[in-house]
């Protein structure tokens, strides 16, 4: 089997159906922490709604998907923040197809897409609870930073210089 990684339309059917599932579960995963319960199902539509993804459509931005044996089995963003930074987003694999290796390709062609848009920088931002996230950033080379953005869920800043990379 084989993973794939290719630039895919914001909203395409595929990347909503991904960045549905990328939504659910962040955001269980949060409430379970905190309060013990599952997202409410109409918060839930409201903020899937709410984020359209279109700051991920080019010129100033890439959504990937990754596929592994040809169905779809992740996605990321990149989008410039200014000439030369760009924001790595929605760095998301199914349950079933993590740990075979396509995060890190995903990241990878992350940092390659960027680096097409002008970047030098990649910046991110994570919570606290996304452990195996947070290592998946340490173990590519991303370095903890100061704060860039003030997001109501961000807890972890990460930079990597991609010239050097």
């Amino acid at each position: 089997m084989t993973w794939t990684v290719a630039p895919e339309p914001y909203d395409s059917p595929v990347a909503a159906a991904l960045w549905r599932a990328y939504y659910t579960e962040v955001s269980d995963r949060w409430y379970l922490l905190r309060e013990g319960r599952r997202t409410d199902p109409a918060e839930l539509e409201r903020e899937i709604a709410a984020e359209s993804g279109a700051g991920l459509a080019p010129p100033r931005g890439r959504l990937l998907v990754a596929r592994y044996a040809g169905a779809p089995a992740g996605t990321c963003g990149v989008r410039l923040l200014d000439g030369t930074t760009a924001e790595l987003t929605r760095v998301f694999l199914v349950e079933g197809m993590r740990g075979r290796g396509g995060a890190a390709l995903l990241v990878r062609a992350a940092e390659d897409a960027a680096r097409a848009l002008g970047a030098s920088r990649m910046v991110l931002d994570t919570r606290g609870d996304l452990v195996e996230a947070r290592a998946l950033y340490a173990r590519l080379g991303y370095r903890e930073t100061e704060a860039y953005n003030a997001g109501p869920y961000a807890e972890h800043w990460f930079a990597k210089d991609l010239a050097a990379a």
